[in-house]
Formats: structure tokens, sequence, C-alpha cells
């Protein structure tokens, strides 16, 4: 019932939303670097936000310092889905983010300098690619949902690391995103709040698994996303570009944009990948060669990204 209940609360606080975003023209217009052809109402995915605000009404004695961090970086990214804001001041609000984090985890006591700066610079990156990778139809949706399942399966079967509460309720919040986002014709888009929001949740699960099993290989179940964004980022490098700005250079984009790949079908391609490549991490948690395994796979998608460059010349991916 509580499920059911939060689903149906979901569902009113997005249709609110939607005739807010309406009236204050809160909407993302195409352009030449864009995957949709349509305005399209932006920031829907504010419904992971309000989905936390729930769960902490519910339960405010835990998190305190989470929930600080979760509303910054959503405030501060909706601000950015309506007028555009510097990098260093979305980038100081996550680091203040990931600090509130760190602090609830314990980590300032438990690592030592030089591994905070690190894990500062890694987990801010990691924010950032899921935001870059949110550019069509259903893939934050869809790949949030891969992620979760597999957290939710390893809570359930392999180590309880974290409330199980604090799994399903995003699931939850995704397919009722989903419900609205994954059409030929999107009724809105999770925008920066979205992206960012459900990413800075994610990564704080993920964190608590780490810190529970004391491994690092849980990274892993962001493979998918990990070796498209860094890879795309060398490219642009290489390209000489500004990384911040708008572009064509994903893997997905040049599946839809040149090969004429359909949104839906491309984002359910990332989530399954990323399910296989999950389920491969839970069951070689525990070996030996796990590691050495993780890190061939890894080269097998980074060879199967830098398949793109065979096609450079017929598809122009330089010059998009």
């Amino acid at each position: 019932m509580e499920f059911l209940l939060l689903t149906l609360l979901l569902f009113f606080l997005m249709l609110a939303y939607f005739k807010i975003a309406d009236r204050y023209n809160i909407i993302d217009k195409p352009n030449h670097r864009s995957a949709h052809s349509i305005p399209t109402l932006r920031g829907g995915g504010i419904v992971y936000w309000c989905c936390f605000a729930i769960y902490y009404i519910q339960y405010p004695t835990q998190n305190h310092y989470f929930f600080i961090g979760i509303t910054l970086v959503a405030l501060v990214s909706f601000i950015d889905d309506i007028q555009s804001l510097p990098n260093k001041i979305r980038i100081f609000a996550q680091f203040i983010a990931i600090g509130l984090v760190f602090y609830t985890l314990n980590m300032f006591q438990l690592l030592p300098i030089w591994m905070l700066v690190l894990a500062f610079v890694f987990f801010i990156g990691i924010i950032n690619a899921y935001n870059f990778m949110d550019g069509i139809n259903g893939i934050t949706g869809l790949y949030t949902i891969s992620v979760l399942l597999s957290l939710l399966y390893i809570q359930e079967k392999v180590i309880d690391f974290t409330k199980i509460n604090l799994i399903i309720y995003p699931i939850i919040a995704s397919f009722v995103f989903l419900f609205f986002n994954f059409r030929k014709k999107a009724k809105c888009f999770a925008g920066d709040i979205g992206s960012i929001s459900i990413a800075f949740w994610v990564l704080f699960l993920i964190l608590q698994l780490m810190l529970k099993t004391q491994s690092v290989v849980w990274i892993f179940l962001l493979l998918i996303y990990g070796i498209d964004t860094v890879c795309t980022i060398l490219h642009r490098l290489y390209l000489r570009q500004n990384i911040f700005k708008a572009h064509r250079y994903h893997y997905y984009q040049l599946l839809c944009n040149n090969l004429g790949f359909d949104h839906r079908l491309v984002s359910m391609i990332y989530a399954l990948l990323q399910i296989f490549v999950s389920g491969i991490v839970i069951y070689f948690y525990k070996n030996h060669f796990g590691l050495a395994f993780y890190i061939a796979l890894a080269a097998i998608f980074v060879l199967i990204y830098m398949s793109k460059f065979l096609m450079h010349k017929k598809y122009n991916i330089h010059n998009p």
C-alpha cells in the first residue's frame, strides 16, 4: 500500500509540475545539437527530489545531510535549467553536497586527505557524467532502473548495506518519470534537476555499498555510462573542444542521429548492457580474478565505443 500511494502521489506531483512548467515556459527548445525536434517541458526529473522529500518526511531522523545535499544540487540544477549558470557555481554546489555525503558516511575520518581529494574529483565527475548522458528519451530512467535493480538484488541476496526503501523509492520515481518520458514524443525531459539529483542518489547508495564491503568494484555498476563519457571526453579533448558545451559525440548520439536508431531502443540497449555487466560484477565479486575480468570487460566496451571511428568519414562525426 505504501508503494502504491507513493506512485499515485508522484503522478499527481508530476502533473502539477507540468502546469507550472507550461505556465512559466520552462521548455527545452530544440537546436542543431538537440535530439528532439519539438519544444518539450524541461525539469520533469524534479520527481526524484520530490520522491526523496517524501521519504525524508516519513523518516525524519535519517539522512539529514543527504537531504540537504540533494536539495542543494536539485535547486542549483533547476535554476540552471531555467537560466544557464556558470560552471563554477554548479561545481561548487556539487562539491558541498558531496562533502555532506562524505560527512554522513564518516569518510573524513576513514580516508587520508589525498584519497578524499581524489574521491571529490571522481564523484563530481560521476555526477556530471550522468548529466552528460541524459540526451535521448528514456535513457536516464531506464539506466537508473538497471542500476537500482542491481543494488536491490545486492541488498536482498548479497549484503545488507542500506535501507531498502532508499532503493525502492527511486525505482518507483523512475517508472513514474518514464511514463511521461519513454515515448516517441516525450511529454517532458529530466533536465539537469533530474539527472543530477538521481546521480547524487545513486552515488550515495554505491558509496554505502563500497564502504560496507570495503571494495571499489561496485563502481562498475556504472560502467556503460562511464565508458561512453570518458571516451567521449578524450575524443573531444583530442579535437580541442570545450567539453562543457553541447555536442553530438556520444555513442548513443551516433546511433540515434546518424544511424537512425529509435531513441527508446538505444536507451533499452544501454540499460540491458548495464544489467549484463552488473550481473558479472555481482557474480565475480569475491573471486580473486574478478578485478582482472572487470578490466577486460571494460576494455571490450572501449573497443565497441572505438568502432564509431571506423565510420567517421561516412557519418562525419568530427563535424556533426
